[in-house]
């Protein structure tokens, strides 16, 4: 029981600092794929013409 409280935990701790990442990197304008824009399929759906 205390094992699988541990582990969940420990997936949860994760799952949080994954997101706060993501949010941080939007804040700062970043891309969220972290694979750069030059050469990315989807580049016009990020960076749409205003």
């Amino acid at each position: 029981m205390l094992a699988t409280i541990i582990i969940s935990a420990a997936i949860i701790a994760y799952i949080v600092f994954v997101v706060v990442k993501q949010m941080q990197k939007i804040k700062k304008g970043e891309s969220g794929c972290g694979c750069g824009c030059s050469g990315c399929t989807q580049n016009s759906d990020c960076h749409k013409a205003d």
